[in-house]
């Protein structure tokens, strides 16, 4: 809950990670607030059935989907967080997308607003970082800063 101290904003962006690797629309809408407001690259997107909505068609299109979180900064009750997922499309090409996320919370910890800024890298199979299996990054996996990226 905010305000946050590293503690707990390095603990909100590991709890947000592991909703997002669970590739539950449902699950993940539940961490926002109904009205909460997205912008994610160039889409805006406005209250949890929308939310629901907007992860339904992004998870159709980036299959076998890993995404590590890390904090960057933190203060009150916003956080800021850089990230990076590893994903292919239905014709087997890989990528690796990398953003930056500012959050945005209300009194009781929901996430009022998000804006994300992603860059897609086309990647070589051979040239993934994240081989656990689908869903939670295992405790012991390295972090974006461990893996340089």
């Amino acid at each position: 809950m905010p305000p946050f101290d590293a503690e707990s904003a390095a603990k909100k962006v590991r709890l947000a990670e592991d909703a997002w690797n669970t590739r539950s629309p449902e699950k993940v809408s539940l961490a926002y607030t109904p009205a909460s407001t997205w912008r994610n690259r160039a889409e805006f997107v406005t209250g949890r059935a929308a939310i629901v909505e907007f992860l339904t068609r992004k998870w159709s299109k980036e299959l076998e989907y890993r995404l590590i979180k890390e904090l960057w900064a933190f203060h009150g009750n916003r956080i800021a967080v850089r990230f990076a997922y590893e994903w292919h499309d239905h014709a087997g090409h890989w990528f690796r997308s990398y953003g930056n996320e500012n959050w945005e919370f209300d009194a009781h910890g929901f996430m009022q607003r998000r804006m994300a800024s992603i860059n897609d890298l086309p990647i070589q199979e051979s040239d993934r970082k994240y081989h656990w299996p689908l869903g939670r990054r295992p405790d012991d996996h390295p972090s974006l800063s461990d893996l340089g990226l």
